[in-house]
């Protein structure tokens, strides 16, 4: 089998993170034609929904070294890093991303039962570094987007989302389209206001003015489309 391209710089990149196995019902959510990073072991899960790997990110200490040795020879670049360093696979995986010219990043995985390893995640979506990026995520059966400006939202009606504030005040959050709604309020760290709200039908929005918030869809991949 011939080896397939490296890609040059996409706008849409998919990043996988290592973690618990990835649904075969999410490949239908993903971005058709990505560039495709994995972090460390989430090579196993990019491989699970039958997608190639562009490159692996990491101290590749957890990924099935077979399952690597294979990707090289199908053209996989590996970018080795020491196991002593000061960011996560993951964190490597997104600056990864941007360094290749990413507008869209959806993060897959991030989840493998060590709660420091998921908060860190969750936190990394929406650091200030990445505010140049739109980022969604697909953690478990969770859907968790970035918002900066504005994100729309889908689902089904009854289907739950929670609003996080990030780093400091969300401020001027307006929704449309959810139960309980929001009027240019201000949502404040530390707070539940925003837990556990509620679509109306199967679209709403969440924008904001200043600070970042993540939407938290916590099972939507159950719920379908």
């Amino acid at each position: 089998m011939s080896e397939r391209p490296r890609a040059g710089p996409r706008n849409d990149v998919l990043v996988f993170a290592g973690g618990d196995p990835v649904s075969p019902a999410l490949d239908a959510h993903l971005p058709s034609e990505p560039l495709v990073i994995a972090a460390d072991s989430g090579l196993e899960h990019a491989h699970a929904l039958g997608r190639h790997v562009h490159l692996v990110v990491g101290d590749l200490d957890s990924v099935d070294p077979a399952a690597l040795a294979d990707a090289e020879a199908r053209g996989t670049e590996v970018a080795r890093h020491p196991a002593e360093k000061d960011a996560t696979d993951l964190e490597l995986a997104i600056d990864a991303a941007r360094a290749r010219g990413a507008r869209r990043i959806t993060v897959v995985g991030g989840y493998g039962g060590r709660v420091d390893h998921f908060i860190a995640n969750a936190v990394l979506l929406a650091s200030p570094r990445f505010a140049d990026v739109e980022i969604d995520a697909w953690i478990g059966s969770a859907r968790v987007a970035v918002v900066t400006t504005r994100v729309e939202i889908r689902g089904v009606p009854g289907g739950l989302c929670t609003l996080l504030p990030i780093g400091g005040e969300a401020r001027g959050v307006t929704t449309d389209g959810l139960r309980y709604p929001l009027t240019d309020d201000v949502l404040a760290p530390g707070s539940t206001r925003g837990v556990s709200n509620v679509l109306l039908g199967t679209e709403a929005s969440v924008s904001l003015r200043a600070g970042t918030l993540l939407a938290i869809q916590p099972h939507h991949l159950e719920e379908g489309p």
